[in-house]
């Protein structure tokens, strides 16, 4: 870490410029031909329902405000750091308790500091929030170069953490951001006081892939996974490109403001009771578009997709074990998660919830903010 240590402040200021080309070019969208029989806006079997997605481009277009969301992103302080020559963004939120625990909060794809926007405020009467943005993501952007991966980025986190001056502090993280969280955790057991994650069934969608199936499984267990297993794999269509081919998937993202938006609201599109459930169901739509409008104006749905390349190439584990006292909140929750992830009951903190899903800062804040804090009064 040779460059300067310096914490530059941040405030978000997207060029007027920027707001009337994405308007424009949402108004001159180029529509696929409608397949006929594809007029149900809750049908995602196919990706997001064309009709839908007409739908949520219009209000991106006319009814969305970016100023009001930018103006309530600048709420808390931000600031820019170098590490390793890659700038880092990083929201932090101050609390007004002088005993206050640092906590850095891990987001994963595709997802950004926004998804941690409610519940921030839940959580700064307890902590000092930290929010990272991954490079390549939001306003950690341009990368570099390449090789940033899991492992690097996890010291880069540490060092932001030094920077800050918090030798000691708590961690929590989804999805890519649970990778980081652990692997903080593994690599610097001596500073993270504990950590939280953030989960939901897609977990084991990894079995056979990622993770050994359990023994002892019977029949119908076995048959309740592979049925999950099935569904993951109908979902992997993102993965396998920004594994294998961001660059190409990057070109479209960068260029179509509607591409973009298919990319990630149909993320949001989950199942509940054997149905679908648009995103406006799942999430409020204006955070949504706000972390989507992100993506579109750094130009982080290219340099994202980068991550998942590098991280898919490295060779690094992701997930590593440690002796840091451990919490997992599991949402929207499968009665085979605790014993497929966890039979040893290694785990110190397990909670689990009918609501929510893969994103619950934006689905059910309260509940995560809760979670968390019980978690870490125990082990802090």
């Amino acid at each position: 870490m040779n460059e300067d240590n310096a914490l530059t402040p941040f405030r978000i200021g997207i060029p007027q410029a920027d707001l009337d080309d994405l308007r424009d070019r949402l108004a001159r969208t180029r529509w696929p031909v409608p397949v006929p029989g594809r007029d149900d806006r809750t049908d995602f079997s196919r990706g997001i329902p064309p009709v839908y997605l007409r739908e949520l481009a219009e209000y991106w277009r006319d009814g969305f405000d970016w100023r009001a969301q930018e103006e309530r992103l600048n709420e808390h302080e931000q600031f820019t750091t170098v590490v390793d020559g890659q700038t880092f963004h990083v929201v932090h939120a101050r609390s007004a308790n002088p005993g206050a625990v640092p906590l850095v909060l891990n987001h994963g794809w595709p997802g950004s500091f926004v998804d941690y926007r409610r519940l921030v405020p839940l959580l700064t009467d307890e902590f000092h929030v930290v929010v990272p943005s991954l490079p390549g993501f939001g306003f950690s952007t341009p990368l570099s170069g390449t090789g940033w991966e899991l492992a690097r980025t996890t010291e880069a986190y540490a060092e932001i953490m030094t920077r800050l001056g918090y030798e000691r502090f708590a961690a929590h993280g989804t999805d890519i951001g649970a990778g980081v969280t652990g692997r903080l955790a593994a690599v610097h057991p001596e500073r993270v006081i504990g950590t939280h994650i953030g989960s939901d069934p897609r977990w084991l969608g990894l079995l056979g892939d990622r993770f050994p199936f359990p023994e002892g499984l019977s029949d119908d267990e076995t048959a309740r996974i592979e049925a999950v297993r099935t569904e993951y794999a109908a979902e992997r269509g993102y993965l396998e490109m920004q594994n294998h081919r961001p660059d190409t998937i990057g070109a479209a993202l960068t260029d179509s403001p509607v591409g973009q938006l298919a990319w990630i609201a149909e993320k949001f599109g989950t199942r509940a009771g054997g149905a679908y459930r648009t995103p406006d169901e799942s999430v409020d739509r204006d955070q949504l578009l706000t972390g989507i409008s992100l993506y579109w104006f750094t130009r982080s749905g290219a340099s994202s997709a980068q991550f998942y390349y590098e991280s898919e190439h490295s060779g690094v584990d992701l997930v590593m074990g440690s002796g840091v006292p451990s919490g997992w909140a599991v949402f929207d929750t499968h009665p085979l998660m605790r014993r497929v992830l966890d039979p040893g009951k290694a785990i110190d903190h397990w909670s689990e919830f009918a609501e929510g899903g893969h994103f619950p800062a934006m689905e059910e804040p309260e509940l995560l903010a809760d979670d968390i804090r019980t978690f870490f009064r125990g082990v802090s």
